[in-house]
């Protein structure tokens, strides 16, 4: 193979990847398909109106559970992103022209749905000269102008730490500002060439700053070791992090870095109650977890931490159930 399927010749980095075969999953990865009568509802609601969500196009794990809370992602700014990270499995390329309309609409999907949290996130678009913040910016202005109840989470690109191109997401006020970091300083620069550990920490610094609640993420199995993982632990909480979910990196095709190791849920379990001890208000750690996986109840949890009430509009949120792919409910499970 030396052609990307999006047509692009293969990168030597891709081309070494793809000497190696797609590595077995161990049996604690895995999920059921346990539905509810909101996850039947939903569905219903989705193919009727002919909605699109990252949860299903992306053949997300957790959908059970996160419709059955009436919680769903959304992805913006096209099917092409600017940068290439060795774990994603969005193509990188030039993408299409900006669709100024796409707001309205992931708001008019968000209506449809009844969904009482969503979550958006999108490609990196450093073809455009403000990098896609007014995209960023307007859709949480467009949901939560159309859903006055519903919380938001915004998940964006470093936007190179650039204030002119946060600024404007920062005052759209999403419920949440994530940024995630995904790996740790040794091995970041060959997994994120396009980012830099330090300023995508700047970036969380930055949320936090002005007052918003902010989150990431770190993906295990891609070469670091458990001490790297509680050091990034600590990275993110001083740069401002108050909300972080761990996971495990699950390869998208064999053009993609290899897994290097399958993280038991113990060690998971292990960098939770360490994430805590640190001091983060929420904290979602296991195999399958995913960065909007429970997000408005880990963004309750951050709100009662801060010693806040929640909006009355979104006073459902505290609501949730036990989460099933916490590393502790499947040893529970076992």
């Amino acid at each position: 193979m030396t052609v990307a399927p999006e047509g692009r010749k293969l990168l030597r980095l891709e081309v070494r990847n793809s000497e190696t075969p797609i590595e077995r999953k161990p049996s604690w990865i895995r999920t059921r398909a346990r539905t509810g009568p909101q996850y039947t509802e939903l569905k219903g609601l989705v193919r009727s109106g002919g909605l699109h969500t990252v949860c299903e196009e992306a053949g997300c794990p957790n959908i059970y559970e996160c419709w059955e809370d009436r919680e769903a992602t959304f992805l913006i700014g096209g099917e092409q992103c600017t940068r290439r990270c060795d774990f994603c499995q969005i193509d990188t390329g030039r993408p299409a022209d900006l669709d100024v309309d796409e707001p309205r609409r992931v708001a008019e999907s968000v209506r449809q749905m009844g969904l009482r949290y969503s979550t958006v996130t999108g490609v990196a678009r450093d073809d455009l000269d403000d990098g896609g913040s007014w995209l960023y910016a307007e859709t949480v202005r467009k949901i939560h102008e159309m859903n006055p109840g519903t919380g938001v989470e915004l998940l964006i690109p470093d936007f190179n730490s650039r204030d002119d191109q946060l600024g404007p997401v920062f005052d759209a006020r999403p419920e949440v500002l994530a940024h995630n970091l995904e790996t740790v300083p040794r091995i970041f620069k060959r997994i994120r060439p396009a980012f830099r550990y330090e300023r995508s920490l700047e970036v969380l610094t930055k949320a936090r700053a002005q007052g918003l609640v902010t989150k990431s993420n770190l993906i295990l199995g891609m070469g670091e070791t458990p001490d790297e993982v509680t050091s990034a632990l600590h990275d993110l909480h001083e740069a401002g992090c108050e909300i972080i979910t761990i996971t495990q990196y699950l390869r998208p095709t064999k053009r993609h870095h290899p897994v290097e190791r399958w993280v038991k849920p113990e060690e998971f379990v292990e960098h939770s109650r360490a994430a805590e001890q640190i001091g983060f208000a929420g904290v979602m750690a296991g195999p399958l977890v995913r960065s909007s996986y429970r997000a408005g109840r880990l963004y309750a949890q951050t709100v009662a931490h801060r010693g806040e009430e929640l909006h009355p509009d979104l006073a459902h949120l505290t609501e949730s159930g036990p989460a099933a792919q916490e590393a502790s409910s499947l040893l529970a499970r076992s």
